[in-house]
């Protein structure tokens, strides 16, 4: 978030340094790591973020964020933070918020709100404040760097004294490292996340190197400044020239500073395969309520920057590829428990038919992923036989009065308690012992299971 001015010529020819040294991958780290300008996780699979931000530092009762994120197709939330400007986040609500996440099968980008503006803005931390912080939560954060992202200071320079952010930058880095941190770390632009005078990318080359694992990504906010393709172009490209790892890691579709050209900045992210993840789920104020992506918090209610974010061209829906670390080899995108509450015990999976050597058939299993007072969520995996399919045919029968109340990676229809998903346009087609998941809410009054798991059926097409 921030507010424009009038972008600086700057040359590109430090970008253009080799950076050989650069692109190997990291050999110190684990779990999510960079290599050659991109991101892996720990299994060698490349992750591309696609999400949103989640402003829990002033909401944090809005715990059903997570799964709502999750269920319009997400793989990532920025999680917004705060180690004193505004109430601090205690280790306990972050390592909370980790576990929403994990439960929601979303990478955690864990961003510290403290630095914005610093310089500019009144009240604003440094760096090396926000540093403080993390080391704080060191003991629920180390063992976590498969699922977690550490963006040390959201827009940590406003437009005042900018030059100084490559060595506050690369300072904040050195500590988190002799600290013992393993993430990958995620810096922020200066000039409110926006870099219109180019300090980040003319000196990204220098702030890498400062980190002794080579395991950092840049992180530019797409607003006003980049409202025309040729600038959102030129940007990405200098990056992809060096080498060098970048996300979008805020941008929105309005804005107060001009507006922002969101139908580039998403064809350019999908082109190149850099991640974006958009601003923000709910709860904007102060005038740029427009940048809300649902109405007070209700996933039901999208707004139109939400349907242009989620369900647009290269949106969120369609681009996204769940992280590995969740889904295996196979990823896609579902939601898991509600988070309003703890998941229950899991029953164990009700196979049908198991799959036969050549024979063109499939099998389903279904499981209860977590479940709440009235409300639960299922999930389904399918699986061919032995042979190529070109789609599939789910069905059941609850015993229990339940019934499915949304759905995704599935047209589920329901007659009574008799309820039949059949495959969408992308799932239906599985090599032999493939498989894929589906998922939905569901709800229920007095019991859930309590005559057991359903039994399923599969057909194939």
């Amino acid at each position: 978030m921030s507010t424009r001015f009038a972008a600086a010529a700057a040359a590109l020819a430090a970008l253009l340094i080799s950076l050989l040294s650069f692109t190997a991958p990291a050999q110190a780290a684990v779990g999510l790591r960079v290599s050659g300008g991109k991101i892996y996780e720990a299994g060698g699979s490349q992750f591309i973020m696609r999400g949103t931000s989640h402003a829990h530092t002033w909401f944090p009762s809005q715990t059903s964020s997570f799964a709502g994120i999750k269920s319009l197709g997400a793989n990532t939330v920025r999680v917004v933070l705060s180690g004193g400007r505004w109430t601090a986040n205690s280790a306990n609500d972050v390592s909370n918020v980790i576990a929403l996440c994990k439960q929601n099968r979303l990478i955690c980008v864990l961003e510290n709100h403290d630095t914005t503006g610093y310089g500019e803005q009144s009240g604003a931390y440094t760096l090396d404040q926000a540093v403080d912080y993390w080391i704080s939560l060191k003991s629920v954060l180390t063992g976590q760097e498969n699922h977690v992202v550490i963006n040390i200071g959201n827009e940590p320079y406003g437009n005042n004294n900018a030059s100084a952010w490559t060595a506050a930058t690369s300072n904040a880095i050195s500590r988190m490292r002799a600290a013992g941190f393993q993430h990958m770390l995620m810096v922020d632009a200066p000039n409110w996340g926006q870099d219109w005078g180019f300090v980040m990318r003319d000196t990204a080359a220098t702030v890498f190197a400062a980190d002794p694992q080579k395991n950092t990504v840049f992180s530019i906010h797409m607003y006003g400044v980049f409202d025309t393709a040729a600038e959102i172009t030129a940007y990405l490209q200098a990056f992809q020239t060096a080498g060098l790892p970048l996300v979008i890691g805020e941008f929105g579709n309005l804005h107060s500073d001009g507006d922002p050209d969101e139908d580039t900045i998403m064809a350019q992210a999908q082109t190149r395969g850099i991640g974006y993840l958009g601003w923000s789920w709910s709860g904007n104020s102060g005038g740029v309520e427009y940048l809300d992506q649902v109405t007070n918090f209700n996933v039901s209610q999208l707004t139109s920057w939400g349907q242009r974010l989620f369900n647009g061209a290269n949106g969120i829906r369609e681009t996204a590829k769940e992280a590995t670390i969740y889904s295996g080899a196979t990823p896609s995108p579902s939601p898991s428990a509600s988070p309003s509450s703890s998941p229950s015990p899991s029953p164990s999976p009700s196979p049908s038919t198991s799959p036969t050597g050549g024979v063109k058939a499939c099998s389903a299993t279904y499981t209860v992923v977590g479940q709440w007072q009235g409300g639960f969520q299922g999930e389904v995996t399918v699986t061919a036989g032995g042979a190529p399919i070109s789609g599939w045919t789910v069905k059941w029968t609850y015993a229990d009065g339940q019934t499915v109340t949304q759905s995704w990676n599935a047209t589920i229809t329901s007659s009574g308690s008799s309820v039949t998903a059949k495959n969408v346009s992308y799932n239906g087609d599985l090599g032999a012992g493939a498989s894929t998941t589906f998922g939905f809410l569901g709800s229920w009054n007095g019991t859930n299971g309590a005559n057991g798991t359903p039994s399923l059926s599969c057909t194939t097409a």
